[in-house]
Parts: structure tokens; C-alpha cells; sequence
């Protein structure tokens, strides 16, 4: 029967191509459209992601971590004093503006963090590096935002809050969701860039990490019982916050959530209208099954295994789409994520979508008169 599905499905080869196209189109849309979910979910808390810390202890009830509010170097030594705890590191997470070259203003993020310890700091650095942070008025950027920013080289000088910087490096990949770029530099340096929201003696953020040994919820009750009045949050926690607010509490998160369950919804009409219109064009071919003695387990066979079939065809064609989409999509501020979690998911996805909508036609297919053959 196997051999019959494909014979049967190759007999009509601008029907095939037809359903063919039907399916890639449904998959390549439910897998760039929850491509683009995933990347939009890893950007919203990637610096939080990448840390390296086990906890954060912040002001009360920030909302997320871009949203952090002043703390007192005093709070540090009293973290510092608690047995549990290897080192607490200060975290300055703040927004500044970025003088270009046209004499404009643009908003990014500045990022200091202790350099000895690395803790919150950049990763995939391709040009220059960390310890050129050692540097006054030393910033890393990302590549991707050298035109946004109007940098062109290593070594060149920028403004920003009205301070000279001098470009060390770039990253690559390090994306800010909310479009102010991300930019690195040490503690000390951040301090006078964020001169106008702190004071010498604050950070934005205390990053905590545990001795060897010591869990995080065990090292969260130990820094909590010294410091109650402020939240202290897992990384895994503060990496949900982020998220969760991104996600539910912006019009993007939603706007980009309901794209990737549409993109399914309509991914499975299309495949199942498909696959049913595919089925029933060859009616006439289960009449002459059944006028020749088949069995309706016998034409189950068939349909499930054309369905399969082409699911599996549709699927191979799609993934390699969405693949090379994902890859372009890497250089702009929308990546398309495809992990081999989600490749292998719509897989199992497509087959269940075509052998789902094969079904609906089966009892049709199973109902016919025989007699139908002999008919003109």
C-alpha cells in the first residue's frame, strides 16, 4: 500500500506540486512566526540570561530588569558579611544619551560591571576586548548598532551624558529589546556616565554569587534575612520577570505571542483544506480500490500514507526556508530563532496536521459505491 500512496501521489504531479506548496507555505509561517516569538522571548531578558549571577538584589518591586531604581553601597557590605556568599559585585544597569555625529541624541543602556569578576558583563566579543575596559572612558558596543550609533572603528571617540568615550571593541549578537542599544564599560566608567541618576555610593544592582557548595535558595534566605527590605531574586527569577513583563505587560509581547499562534491556526487550515482537497480529487482511485475487494483498512493505509507523505515532503522543503530566513534575519534587530527543539516539533507537527486532515476525508473515501468506477 505504501508503494501505491506514492505511485498515487506522483500520478498527478500539478496536484502534488499544489499540495506541496500549500504545506510549505503553512509550515514556513508557523515556523518563522514562532521563530521570531523565541527571538523576540531570548532578547527581552538575554543580559540576564548570560550573567553569570545567583542573585540580584534590587529595589523593591522594580518591574524588570531594565527598570532598576538606586541602592546604597551599604547594602553590599552587609551581603558581603554573610557566610554563604563567594563575592557581591556592583551593577550598574542604566539609561544615558548618546550624542552621533549629527549633533542628535539616541538612548542606550549602559552597562557596568566589575571587570575582575566578569559578572553581568559582554560575551562573543569579535573585535578588540574586555580588558581594554581597564581603560577611562572605554565602551564595547555591538556591531549590529554601529550604524544606529554612528561608529565606524576601534579607537574612535564618541559622546556620551556629555562625557568623552572611546570605542574598544565590538560584540556581536548582544540585541536590547527596546532598542537602546547595550553598552559596556567598567563600573567606574558607568558611574560617571550615569552621573545624573546616581550618586558615588549607589549601584542600580548588587550581583551576588554563592561559595561552592551552596544552593540559591539556601544563599537567597541567608542575603534576605540581612537585607528585608529589599527584593532578592534568583537569576532564573529575574530572567522570568523580564520575560513576563515583555511579554504580557507591552503591546509588543502580545502583538508578537498572538502572531506565532496565528501563524499555527492558519498553518493548520491551509494543510488540512490541503490535504482533504487532495484526498478527494482521487475518490475515483478508492472506487477502484473497493470494486477490487480492498478492505477500508486497506484505503486508511493509502490516505495516511500519502498524507505522511507529503507532510514529510512539505516539511523538508519548509525547514530549509525558515532556515535560511532565520540566518538573514540575523543581522537585523528581529532574529528568527529555529532551534533543533522547535525544527524537530513541527516535524511531528506537520505529520499530525496532514494525517489529521487526512482522516476527515477518510469516511468519505470509505462511503463510496464501487459502482461508481463503472459510471461515466
Amino acid at each position: 500500500m505504501i508503494t501505491l500512496a506514492w505511485k498515487n501521489l506522483f500520478h498527478d504531479r500539478v496536484r502534488l506540486v499544489v499540495t506541496l506548496v500549500g504545506i510549505i507555505f503553512a509550515l514556513v509561517l508557523i515556523l518563522v512566526q514562532f521563530g521570531l516569538f523565541l527571538g523576540f522571548m531570548e532578547t527581552s531578558a538575554n543580559i540576564v540570561e548570560r550573567s553569570g549571577a545567583d542573585l540580584w538584589i534590587t529595589a523593591p518591586q522594580i518591574p524588570y530588569v531594565n527598570g532598576g531604581s538606586p541602592l546604597a553601597e551599604a547594602n553590599r557590605w552587609k551581603v558581603l558579611s554573610i557566610p554563604e556568599v563567594e563575592r557581591v559585585d556592583r551593577y550598574i544597569l542604566a539609561w544615558v544619551p548618546w550624542k552621533l555625529p549629527s549633533g542628535a541624541i539616541e538612548n542606550v543602556q549602559v552597562v557596568g560591571f566589575n571587570l575582575q569578576s566578569g559578572i553581568g558583563g559582554p560575551w562573543n566579543v569579535v573585535a578588540g576586548s574586555v580588558d581594554a575596559l581597564h581603560g577611562e572612558d572605554t565602551v564595547l558596543v555591538d556591531e549590529l548598532y554601529k550604524p544606529l550609533l554612528g561608529v565606524t572603528r576601534i579607537g574612535q571617540t564618541v559622546e556620551i551624558s556629555n562625557r568623552r568615550a572611546r570605542i574598544v571593541g565590538f560584540t556581536r549578537g548582544i540585541r536590547s529589546f527596546t532598542t537602546a542599544p547595550f553598552v559596556f564599560t567598567s563600573f567606574k566608567n558607568a558611574q560617571n556616565y550615569a552621573g545624573g541618576v546616581l550618586k558615588e555610593n549607589q549601584s542600580i544592582y548588587l550581583l551576588v554569587r554563592a561559595r561552592a557548595g551552596v544552593s540559591a535558595e539556601r544563599l537567597r534566605a541567608a542575603v534576605k534575612s540581612k537585607v528585608p527590605e529589599l527584593d532578592v531574586l534568583t537569576n532564573a527569577e529575574m530572567h522570568h520577570k523580564t520575560q513576563f513583563h515583555w511579554v504580557f505587560n507591552t503591546g509588543a509581547g502580545i502583538t508578537t505571542l498572538m502572531g506565532a499562534v496565528l501563524g499555527l491556526l492558519v498553518g493548520i487550515v491551509v494543510v488540512a483544506q490541503t490535504i482533504y482537497a487532495a484526498t478527494v480529487d482521487h475518490i475515483r482511485e478508492f472506487g477502484t480500490l473497493k470494486a477490487m475487494g480492498a478492505a477500508n483498512s486497506k484505503i486508511y493505509e493509502v490516505i495516511l500514507a500519502q498524507a505522511a507523505m507529503s507532510g514529510t515532503m512539505g516539511y523538508a522543503a519548509a525547514v530549509v526556508i525558515a532556515f535560511f530566513a532565520a540566518r538573514a534575519s540575523q543581522a537585523g534587530n528581529a532574529p528568527v530563532l529555529l532551534p533543533v527543539e522547535v525544527a524537530a516539533g513541527t516535524l511531528l507537527l506537520a505529520l499530525a496536521m496532514c494525517m489529521g486532515a487526512s482522516v476527515i476525508s477518510i469516511r468519505k473515501a470509505t462511503k463510496i459505491d464501487p459502482a461508481m468506477v463503472f459510471r461515466g
